[in-house]
């Protein structure tokens, strides 16, 4: 199975999971993509540095060959399946806990999710 395959798969899956599996619906709030943008961003920057180095090297029969600065778009994809997966858990973890603490203790994710 390809790089490239297995990229597309995590997304479809962080993102049923977020939608069907969890019911979070991140994908569906604004501030989870602001929040994305921002973890692209220094994303983009440290793996575009390993790879245009390059510490890190792609085998390219593995890989679509398309780039951003000089990260392929597979990593940009698994990057993405990552924080999704991650942020959905949080989220979805933050409100099976027990609701002692106040709002406003309350993580900035999970208020967002409830909204």
């Amino acid at each position: 199975m390809s790089y490239t395959l297995l990229a597309v798969l995590a997304v479809v899956a962080a993102a049923a999971l977020d939608l069907l599996v969890f019911g979070t619906k991140l994908l569906l709030h604004k501030g989870f993509w602001v929040a994305y943008a921002i973890v692209l961003f220094f994303q983009l920057i440290v793996n575009g540095l390993l790879t245009g180095l390059p510490v890190v090297r792609y085998d390219p029969r593995e890989i679509l060959g398309w780039r951003i600065f000089h990260e392929p778009v597979e990593d940009v994809l698994f990057g993405f399946a990552m924080v999704t997966v991650t942020l959905t858990l949080w989220v979805w973890l933050g409100r099976r806990a027990p609701q002692t603490a106040a709002a406003h203790d309350e993580p900035p994710a999970t208020r967002a999710a409830r909204r």
